[in-house]
């Protein structure tokens, strides 16, 4: 398989794996402290293994820059933690979720045209278009403007640190990347894990980090522009979970609707 099909295959597991965890975290009572205290803990135990393959492949270490950029990629994802926990206590996740994912492939896209030189094609520019008629389509109603604001940010957020890691996994092996991704992560989420254990922190944790793993090893084998969008399938298991398990079915074939658009969108800029 060339390297760019395997990162696309690979970023289509990460999907399905990111929307199993963040129907998780929507379920929570207190979304920022299951991921606070989900994350660092499946790091710290997942260290050891990652000590032992640091020993085995000859102990390399990874630039200055190598670890700034996990550094700042650990901050922005602070910050995409808590814009998603106030959106997911505030909103619904039929309409928070394709929004917000559907905002970081088109962010990722600029970002990607203007720093990296990638070039976009006829057909990647009508996949824009769907993009953000798929937004409009997800959009919440009650809350007006306003509701899109959370949704935005994070997406928003995704794109910075999506821009950052691609970067990051560059400079080093990509395991050891990961690994001080997630240790900046770690550090900057635990001061907020206080309080009673949450139920299914474990899963929430494991499930991200196998998740975020499969998008570094992407990044590292595919363009930004194509791995990005590729991420954004999970838009339609969200969407329909939401609308048919958690009951939130005003304008439920709206939003069934727009998340397809979404997914069409990310796709088309694959092409």
């Amino acid at each position: 398989m060339e390297p760019a099909a395997l990162g696309v295959a690979l970023a289509l597991a990460s999907a399905v794996l990111h929307a199993t965890w963040n129907l998780r975290l929507k379920a929570s009572d207190d979304p920022l402290r299951t991921a606070a205290q989900a994350i660092p803990a499946v790091t710290l135990l997942g260290t050891p293994f990652i000590a032992v393959a640091w020993w085995l492949n000859g102990r390399p270490l990874l630039p200055p820059e190598g670890w700034l950029l996990a550094l700042g990629s650990g901050a922005l994802e602070l910050v995409y933690f808590t814009l998603l926990s106030r959106a997911y206590q505030r909103g619904e996740i039929s309409s928070v979720y394709p929004i917000a994912r559907g905002t970081a492939p088109l962010l990722a896209v600029a970002m990607g045209v203007a720093l990296f030189g990638e070039r976009l094609l006829p057909l990647q520019w009508l996949g824009v278009g769907a993009l953000l008629a798929g937004g409009w389509l997800t959009r919440p109603v009650a809350s007006g403007r306003a509701g899109l604001l959370l949704p935005l940010a994070i997406g928003a957020s995704i794109a910075t640190y999506s821009a950052l890691d691609r970067l990051g996994v560059r400079t080093g092996p990509v395991w050891l990347y990961g690994w001080a991704a997630f240790a900046s992560m770690s550090l900057f989420l635990a001061p907020f894990g206080r309080g009673p254990r949450t139920p299914g922190a474990a899963a929430v944790g494991t499930l991200t980090i196998v998740a975020y793993s499969l998008v570094l090893l992407a990044l590292s084998l595919a363009p930004l522009a194509v791995v990005a969008p590729a991420r954004e399938a999970g838009v339609v298991v969200v969407a329909a979970w939401g609308v048919y398990r958690l009951g939130e079915r005003e304008r439920a074939a709206q939003k069934l609707l727009g998340s397809l658009t979404v997914v069409a969108g990310a796709f088309l800029l694959i092409a």
